[in-house]
């Protein structure tokens, strides 16, 4: 017998041991089965998981467990990414605090003390994600500094480098001063910034005026190597082929043509600094421009800026406008909005630097990749996000992969001092071919070069495994939208280059989880969700169907106190419903076969029948990934047709004896555990304590391959065709019609439920007078009648209501029952309150300065408050008009 409440506290954790005890879901290559496989996405060892980590392992383990429970072959494969310059700035930041840096440490230290905080994250990790219900394969969990992996890593550099598709050259790249690394473009975020544009006087050197140049950086001003006007721009075009006296430096530099200048920016005269702006280092390869550099790694002054080596950036531009103003040459500075770039990491403005880097040639790589999209070879889902890939791999550049770090796989190069070789190779070389002794490359990779390979290097390549030949390619990646391109992108490209095929064929892209307001979440607004704190309070079930029945494709998730609540009372729901019938199994809980259908009573016949077409309608959503829908649907059958209506219709059949109970308790069974089975991927921890205590068939196959029982391996329902009777549907839909037409006008007039009532029929065809004879019982149960009459008229009395179902009439009496004339009073003095508030929330709808200032947020709660309302108004006035008749 269950215990009056649910426990998940003391549930949750007895049953993912037990999962993991049993083997129940480590895959097997030799079974024989058909198999479905999935990797995680590798959650980065800086700490802990977010809500947004929350969904993106609820929907994928919904799938894996129904995949499962279908009888494949499920592999989905865990692990965590060493995430090199986010992981290194956790325990950079943890040495700040204790007054140390990495370089006082040195290289090994630094190492060993990150090796300490990967530990203790990923112990947190998997914590979480066993809490959370996470039914992957442990046994093959991987690490993507693993040895294996690491070997990876190292035969796809060298393999790539010797195709020619790595080199290592000077380039313009986006540069962090805090983190001291390059960053790839997609590591840097812009952000609209307030500044300034400073319109600079540049002198002629034939003395015939100024040059006008607005800039919004005036300290990197001292790098200036010529100044650009478009050939088309009438205004400046005369120019080109001048010379100018740059500020403060003195130095000649030349006034260029170049179609690449706005003519509608500042006075369409752009200083060109090549060694600071990509666009500018572009120009400057087209011009063969001198690059300048003026500020170094460190963010401050380099000695190029003479007067100013050694300021950091900022005070440069505040020191180099100052003497600009002094000189004379400062004709004015306007307020001016634009994107800056931030390290994405640290949020440090990033410097655009020329640094020696290593680089990918991506273009070869990238045509595959959308050639595999566009062949339909993958899918993503929503089909959306198949346009913005497209464009993105359309417009890719060269791919930076070295790191300035410490943490992370150290790119496989070695230099000779003696002689100059530079050698790249798998394993590390004992010398130069010359006798000279080598050291090796202080770069590391870029996390996003080895996580690329994930999706097969955590099966064993480069080696020819029995899991890469069965679980490669894998069928379903879920991920989030922000990494895409990061690694969505890259994994298809590698994928393709090494495995030889696409790294899985769909990919499913889950929304932002949000907020109550729909905000984003973040620490500084101080609406972080954690979902450690929630499954502590509502426990994994509840967190896990709430963020399911929000998943709808393309839509952010509000995630409010309501529906989390209200999720957690439908897990109540289920575990009293439970209870019920465990109480009524008797002291025989021997297990059943449901009688021949044909001869089953109305209600059970029905059930049997909604409970085959749920089976139907979850195989369809969950197969196109609509796990709102599949949510819904399940939702909807237990809570407002299981429970509200079969449960309570099938009560007087359990009390009956012989063949009537024993018909029931065998449906009921059936049903309820059916049900169990199409919730468990949804909410896996309240299904298994149930499910563990109901009695079984013993043909029911639950022991497969030897694995103990447990519903996570038990038989997911599958359509019943033989179960399937629109008639029944429909005589059900009648008298549940009519059985709540009787409860709304009780309700609506004020009929304590105690109160026997009589209603009257009329209009009934004769196959509807048929079904409601014979289900007269369990409306006059349901709606508290003691007598229910079908007539031919009855004839129209204010003191009787009136409620239409379909082509019937339901007439109920009320005349010594309800008192019309206080009726009517209280009635009035609702609607006098409603039209107060009404005209409230019109006053305030109708104020165009709420609508403008007010957040979107509250308007549209206003906008709701008006709707619902109005619709009680219309309803109350509705009831009035019949009560004064």
């Amino acid at each position: 017998m269950l215990p009056k409440g649910f426990d998940h506290a003391q549930v949750d954790p007895k049953w993912y041991a037990y999962w993991e005890e049993i083997g129940a879901f480590r895959a097997d290559p030799a079974s024989g089965r058909p198999r479905f496989s999935m990797v995680l996405p590798p959650p980065n060892v800086t700490g802990s998981l977010h809500i947004g980590h929350a969904l993106n392992h609820t929907l994928p383990d919904i799938i894996v467990r129904w995949k499962r429970m279908q009888g494949l072959d499920v592999l989905w494969l865990p692990g965590t990414d060493h995430a090199g310059i986010a992981t290194q700035n956790v325990v950079e930041k943890q040495l700040a605090k204790e007054g140390k840096t990495r370089d006082e440490l040195g290289r090994e230290a630094f190492e060993a003390r990150v090796w300490e905080w990967v530990r203790q994250s990923h112990d947190t990790i998997t914590g979480q994600m066993r809490k959370l219900g996470d039914s992957v394969d442990w046994s093959r969990e991987r690490f993507t500094l693993d040895e294996p992996l690491s070997r990876a890593v190292r035969r796809e550099f060298v393999s790539l480098y010797r195709d020619g598709l790595i080199y290592r050259d000077q380039y313009i790249v986006n540069w962090c001063p805090r983190c001291r690394t390059a960053l790839s473009d997609l590591e840097v975020v812009h952000r609209e910034t307030a500044g300034k544009l400073y319109y600079v006087r540049y002198p002629r050197v034939d003395g015939d005026g100024f040059l006008v140049v607005a800039t919004t950086r005036p300290e990197t001003m001292l790098g200036d190597t010529a100044v650009a006007v478009n050939p088309e721009d009438e205004r400046n075009r005369h120019l080109v082929g001048a010379r100018l006296r740059l500020p403060i430096v003195g130095r000649e530099i030349p006034v260029i043509a170049d179609a690449f200048v706005d003519p509608q920016f500042g006075t369409g005269a752009v200083k060109v600094t090549p060694a600071h702006d990509p666009n500018d280092f572009a120009m400057g390869k087209r011009h063969s421009l001198p690059e300048i550099a003026v500020i170094g790694e460190d963010g401050r002054m380099t000695a190029a800026a003479g007067a100013y080596t050694g300021l950091d950036r900022t005070k440069a531009r505040a020191a180099i406008v100052e003497a600009l103003e002094r000189q004379g040459l400062l004709e004015r500075v306007d307020d001016h909005r634009h994107a800056v770039g931030h390290c994405e990491r640290c949020s440090t403005v990033v410097e655009p630097l020329i640094s020696l880097q290593w680089w990918v040639k991506i273009a070869p790589l990238a045509s595959e990749a959308i050639r595999a999209v566009e062949e339909g070879r993958i899918r993503f889902v929503p089909a959306n996000w198949t346009k913005t890939y497209n464009e993105w791999m359309t417009n890719i550049h060269d791919w930076c992969i070295s790191r300035q770090l410490w943490w992370g796989h150290r790119i496989p190069a070695w230099y000779c001092d003696t002689c100059g070789e530079m050698i790249v190779a798998e394993d590390t070389p004992a010398a130069c071919a010359c006798g000279g002794p080598l050291r090796q490359e202080t770069d590391v990779l870029d996390t996003w070069f080895s996580s690329g390979l994930w999706p097969f290097s955590t099966l064993g390549w480069p080696d020819d495994t029995d899991d890469l030949r069965h679980y490669y390619p894998t069928d379903l990646l879920v991920t989030g939208f922000d990494i895409i391109f990061f690694w969505v992108a890259r994994m298809i490209m590698l994928g393709l280059r090494f495995a030889g095929d696409v790294p899985f064929r769909d990919v499913y892209i889950t929304a932002l989880v949000r907020d109550a307001q729909g905000q984003k979440m973040s620490k500084s607004k101080g609406n972080v969700v954690d979902p450690l704190q929630l499954m502590d309070e509502i426990g994994a079930d509840a967190l896990r169907f709430t963020l399911a029945a929000m998943a709808s494709p393309g839509m952010d998730i509000a995630l409010s106190e309501g529906r989390l609540t209200g999720y957690r009372q439908f897990i109540n729901k289920i575990w009293n419903a439970s209870r019920f019938l465990l109480m009524n199994l008797g002291d025989d809980p021997a297990r059943l076969p449901v009688p021949a259908f044909e001869g089953l009573a109305l209600i059970h016949r029905w059930i049997l029948h909604r409970v085959s077409v749920l089976a139907r309608e979850l195989e369809a959503a969950l197969t196109e990934y609509r796990f709102d829908v599949a949510a819904h649907q399940v939702y909807h059958f237990f809570w407002h047709e299981y429970a509200d209506w079969y449960i309570e219709m099938v009560k007087p059949h359990l009390q009956a004896t012989g063949a009537e109970r024993d018909e029931a308790i065998a449906v009921l069974l059936d049903v309820h555990d059916r049900v169990l089975r199409m919730l468990h991927p949804f909410i896996p921890f309240v299904t298994e304590e149930i499910w563990q205590t109901i009695p079984k068939r013993r043909d029911d196959g639950l022991a497969r391959d030897g694995v103990h029982q447990t519903i996570a391996r038990a038989t997911f329902p599958t359509y019943e065709a033989g179960w399937i009777d629109e008639r029944a549907a429909a005589a059900m839909t009648l008298i549940q019609d009519v059985t709540t037409a009787i409860r709304t006008a009780r309700a609506e007039r004020g009929v304590p439920p105690s109160r026997k009532l009589t209603a009257l029929i009329d209009g009934a065809a004769p196959d509807d007078r048929q079904i409601l004879t014979d289900g007269a019982a369990y409306i006059k149960r349901l709606a508290g009648l003691d007598e229910l009459t079908l007539v031919e008229r009855v004839p129209r009395s204010p003191d009787t209501v009136r409620q239409v179902v379909g082509r019937l009439q339901v007439h109920i009496p009320l005349a010594g029952i309800v008192d019309r004339e206080a009726e009517q009073e209280r009635i009035r003095r609702e609607l006098a309150r409603l039209d107060k508030q009404l005209t409230g929330v019109q006053a305030k709808l109708a104020n165009p300065d709420f609508r403008e200032r007010a957040d979107p947020e509250v308007v549209e709660e206003t906008t709701r408050q008006h709707h619902e309302l109005g619709e009680q108004r219309e309803k109350l006035t509705r009831i009035l008009a019949e009560l004064v008749g």
